[in-house]
């Protein structure tokens, strides 16, 4: 009888976390709905899955990552819920060249979620951080771009942080310098007016 009790007592407090869990993830996202909008589908799908033909050539990946999560710009706690953004998942990270007829931006593809697809042209920096949204790695242990979804569905553009852990170290410091080619290369003019960029994470570090 003893053991019956504490394997139902143990069952209790695992439904417990999980039933907690779950309602915190839908007010989460319940709440970030009206703050962040649908991201931009991947140019040439309408699924927003990979293959897509309207990306333009790769300049540097595909990379293996974890997408660890995407927060609000300058709180690394305010994890965004809706859309999927705030789902942990594996990746493959790539950056694309604009081509004729064909967009810059990086792709994310992530394994059991919708693709992200973040256009240059909404790319406001990229830098190296040591943790967000309750994952911490150290010094440098994750790239972050920081980008305006787009308005859509009458909610606003809002400006938001997203944490990408590569496999391999060394290829941190090359996906950020790949994007900031992007950045010099579709707006050269703010590369002599860096103060036109919005303010880092007070963490966020430069690449090495």
């Amino acid at each position: 009888m003893k053991i019956l009790a504490v394997a139902l007592l143990v069952a209790l407090a695992i439904f417990l976390v999980l039933y907690v869990t779950l309602v915190g993830r839908r007010r989460l996202a319940q709440r970030t709905t009206t703050l962040v909008p649908v991201p931009p589908p991947v140019p040439g799908s309408d699924t927003g899955g990979s293959g897509a033909s309207g990306v333009g050539p790769v300049r540097f990946g595909p990379l293996e990552a974890v997408y660890v999560s995407t927060t609000l710009h300058g709180d690394w706690l305010a994890r965004v819920g809706a859309h999927g953004l705030g789902d942990r998942s594996s990746a493959l990270v790539s950056v694309h060249d604009a081509g004729p007829g064909q967009d810059g931006g990086v792709l994310i593809e992530r394994d059991g979620a919708q693709d992200l697809w973040v256009p240059v042209n909404a790319i406001r920096s990229a830098g190296l951080a040591p943790g967000m949204a309750g994952k911490y790695v150290g010094t440098d242990g994750l790239v972050v771009l920081t980008w305006a979804v787009p308005e859509a569905d009458g909610v606003a553009a809002a400006l938001v942080d997203t944490g990408l852990r590569t496999r391999r170290a060394e290829d941190r410091g090359g996906l950020v310098d790949a994007v900031r080619y992007l950045l010099a290369a579709q707006q050269p003019q703010q590369a002599h007016h860096p103060q036109q960029h919005p303010q880092q994470y007070p963490y966020q570090q430069e690449a090495r």
